[in-house]
C-alpha cells in the first residue's frame, strides 16, 4: 500500500478526533487539528495538500483562538476570578471520573457555582455570572467545533483534489 494513503488514513482518524477533542476537551481538539494537517501536507507535498492543509489549518487557528477569546472577555465581564476556574477545573476532572461521559462538564459546572456562590455570598448572582460563563464556554466549544470541522472538510477536498489529479 502506498505511503501516502496510509498516511491520509491516518490524518483522517486523528482530525476525527481533533473534533471530539473540541467537544470533551481533554483532548487536545484544534492542536491536533493544526498539527495533522501540517504534517499530511507536508508528507504528501503536493500544491493540493499543501493548499487545502494550509486552508484547514487557518481555519482551525481561527476556532481555538475564537473560542479562548469568547470564554476569556465573559469571564472577565462577570468578573470571575481565576480561582474560582481552578477549583472548577478540578472539579471537572474529579466529575470525570466519577460520573463516565459527562462528568467533566458537571464538575466544572457544580464547581463554579460552588465557587461563585462562596465568593458572592447570593446564590440568583452567582447562578446568573457560571450560566453565563457555562453559556460562553459552550458558544467557544461550538465555533472551535464547527472551525474544526470545516478544517477536516478542507482536507476532504484536499484529499479528492490530491488522489483523483495526481
Amino acid at each position: 500500500m502506498d505511503i501516502q494513503i496510509i498516511v491520509t488514513i491516518i490524518a483522517g482518524l486523528l482530525l476525527a478526533v481533533s473534533a471530539l477533542g473540541t467537544i470533551y476537551p481533554v483532548l487536545p481538539g484544534s492542536m491536533l487539528a493544526i498539527g495533522t494537517l501540517l504534517g499530511w501536507a507536508w508528507i504528501l507535498g503536493s500544491s493540493a495538500s499543501w493548499t487545502m492543509g494550509i486552508i484547514g489549518m487557518a481555519f482551525a487557528a481561527i476556532g481555538w483562538s475564537a473560542s479562548a477569546v469568547l470564554t476569556g472577555r465573559n469571564l472577565k465581564k462577570q468578573q470571575i476570578p481565576s480561582r474560582s476556574i481552578i477549583v472548577a477545573v478540578i472539579c471537572g476532572i474529579v466529575g470525570m471520573f466519577l460520573i463516565p461521559v459527562v462528568g467533566l462538564f458537571v464538575g466544572f459546572g457544580a464547581g463554579l457555582l460552588g465557587m461563585e456562590f462562596a465568593r458572592r455570598k447570593d446564590f440568583g448572582a452567582a447562578l446568573r455570572s457560571s450560566g453565563s460563563a457555562l453559556r460562553a464556554t459552550g458558544l467557544g466549544i461550538l465555533v472551535e467545533f464547527g472551525m474544526v470541522a470545516l478544517a477536516s472538510s478542507m482536507w476532504v477536498i484536499g484529499v479528492l483534489w490530491h488522489f483523483f489529479w495526481r
